[in-house]
């Protein structure tokens, strides 16, 4: 069996409370990419794992892969095998949701595999407590995503070309959200830019989408903004910061566009990546 794990970007991301445990609560809008890791399974005695495209990943007990699947063993009471094998293409410490995005096509892998036969509302009370990104990975889908991340709203939107930079090293969730509260940031429009996203209007999401991560982000990683600034300068409609980074998109209007937009950017940033959204 095989099966996709997509990556995700934020067209906003905002941060509404915190939980009593110290979970930020957050409003957010987002939409899986065509990018994606692949998963293999294949049968065997005892429960494995492989990786392939991450040299700095490890494929110890501290994998979400592998934590996802001893928390399905677990939840169904069973004890089953199986090889997997990871071939990695998004970007880690990037604010693409790869970690998750493998957590959840392994639930949604392994429960067909071992025939448990557990309904998506119940694999994503399984994912939550290995990522909150874990449930909206698991529906695979545009999604307003409210709570920590876990109560998730379908929302409409179009297939748009994207180029993605990373311009810099990973940011750590912690200190992200450090500097976010020693800042005063303006929160998104995400009522506007809701809307924007149905229309397929880039022009009116750009006035209304927005990440408060990225301005706490910026002075910790000044390439951030200058990736934001060659995005736009190469034809970008929309550019944006996803998740805390260090990832930043840009949305074109045609394919052209965007295609023209990677080729003067891949010899400039090593990591420079040609997808689009997928609905």
């Amino acid at each position: 069996m095989e099966i996709q794990a997509r990556a995700k970007i934020n067209w906003t991301l905002d941060v509404v409370g915190r939980r009593g445990d110290g979970y930020h609560m957050l409003d957010m809008l987002m939409q899986p990419l065509t990018l994606c890791d692949t998963l293999r399974i294949e049968p065997a005695d005892a429960l494995s794992l492989g990786i392939e495209g991450a040299d700095g990943l490890s494929a110890d007990d501290d994998n979400l892969i592998l934590r996802a699947a001893r928390a399905l063993q677990t939840a169904a009471g069973i004890d089953a095998g199986a090889s997997v094998h990871l071939t990695k293409r998004i970007p880690m410490g990037a604010g693409l949701g790869g970690g998750s995005a493998d957590a959840a096509a392994a639930l949604k892998g392994l429960n067909a595999f071992w025939g448990i036969g557990y309904d998506l509302d119940k694999l994503c009370a399984i994912g939550v407590k290995l990522g909150a990104d874990v449930p909206f990975c698991l529906h695979d889908a545009p999604r307003r995503a409210q709570g920590i991340g876990e109560i998730l709203f379908p929302i409409e939107s179009r297939v748009f070309p994207l180029v993605l930079i990373q311009p810099c090293e990973a940011l750590s969730t912690k200190e992200v959200f450090s500097a976010y509260h020693q800042s005063h940031i303006a929160p998104p429009d995400t009522e506007n830019a809701l809307a924007a996203l149905a229309a397929g209007n880039l022009n009116a999401l750009k006035a209304s989408a927005g990440n408060v991560l990225e301005s706490a982000s910026i002075p910790l990683r000044p390439r951030i903004a200058e990736a934001k600034a060659a995005l736009y300068e190469a034809g970008a409609a929309f550019a944006q910061m996803t998740g805390s980074g260090s990832v930043v998109f840009g949305a074109f209007e045609s394919k052209a566009a965007a295609d023209q937009a990677f080729e003067a950017l891949k010899t400039r940033y090593p990591v420079c990546i040609r997808t689009a959204t997928a609905c």
